[in-house]
């Protein structure tokens, strides 16, 4: 049945993308986080760590302990739509068709040198930088650095989450992942109410990265790029962002596709002396759609023979 689940969700991402954003589990915890954030007390910074806390671990069960209670009532009811909707629950956690689409929304705006859309749809979709003084080959390079990030925390994560705990668990990491997203910042306002999201979606992704980050070197080589470009920047770039794990298939994808990838004043990532462009993000899809396949092909054995989805 867990293959099954996964098999249909994979299908559902295809066939539907991402529901639209009223609808959507991640617009709602966004909603659940902002509302939350808003009740934090204005003064204090352990005051403020505490509420961060119990807003994240608050969250946790708000969103993965309703999911497993539905799915042991409708598993009790009706097999069948037990597997349709664990299906739709599973989709909901994770973006493979809705990435490539951002990504290459951007590569069009790109090539048609349209600078200022590109330039909107990239902070839209996919970064949350000022991209308003960008040139074209930073707004790629942005482009392709979340694709490489995304890997991580948009599919790879969740799956193995669902692997490891199912839906619960893949429902979890991704409320973690949001409180992150939008608390996990070194500003006064989020310094200490998002310390404890920060650091707790670390934690949750020091594995994932790390094995999405040696897949994406092995998928290097099914598309025919640079593997020991790619394993080399990885090994000695990894440590140059301020996140313990994006920098792994980050500097794993300038290396393999022989690039520097830059966040002007934070990070430069230099797999070769090339500069990003609309053809660079086509290049890391390519490599990205591979680095999942392997993933997928990976956890299939386990989940055949696991029995059950919790």
């Amino acid at each position: 049945m867990p293959a099954l689940i996964l098999l249909l969700a994979l299908v559902f991402d295809l066939l539907l993308g991402d529901p639209p954003n009223r609808y959507h589990p991640v617009v709602l915890m966004g909603h659940f986080i902002r509302g939350m954030a808003r009740l934090a007390p204005r003064q204090g910074p352990i005051r403020r760590f505490i509420h961060g806390t119990v807003l994240v671990l608050s969250g946790i069960a708000l969103f993965s302990l309703p999911v497993a209670w539905a799915l042991a009532e409708v598993r009790r009811l009706n097999p069948l739509a037990y597997g349709l909707v664990a299906a739709l629950l599973l989709k909901a956690t994770f973006a493979c068709t809705g990435l490539v689409k951002a990504a290459r929304q951007v590569k069009a705006a790109l090539e048609r040198s349209d600078l200022p859309e590109a330039r909107r749809l990239v902070s839209w979709h996919l970064v949350s930088r000022d991209t308003s003084q960008l040139d074209a080959s930073l707004v790629a390079a942005a482009t392709v650095e979340s694709v490489a990030e995304n890997i991580t925390d948009g599919i790879v994560a969740p799956l193995l989450f669902f692997a490891l705990a199912g839906l619960p668990g893949a429902w979890a990491y991704r409320f973690v992942n949001t409180c992150d997203a939008l608390l996990g910042y070194h500003d006064p306002i989020h310094e200490h109410l998002g310390k404890f999201a920060a650091r707790l979606d670390d934690a949750l992704n020091l594995i994932p990265a790390r094995l999405t980050a040696l897949l994406l070197v092995a998928a290097t080589g099914l598309v025919g790029k640079d593997v020991a470009g790619a394993w080399r920047t990885m090994w000695h770039q990894h440590g140059r962002t301020a996140s313990p794990n994006a920098g792994w298939t980050m500097s794993a994808m300038a290396g393999a596709l022989g690039v520097t990838l830059e966040k002007v004043g934070h990070y430069r990532l230099e797999g070769g002396s090339a500069s990003p462009e609309a053809e660079t993000i086509d290049q890391a899809l390519r490599i990205a759609v591979v680095t999942v396949s392997l993933f997928i092909a990976l956890m299939g054995i386990p989940l055949l023979v696991s029995g059950d989805c919790r």
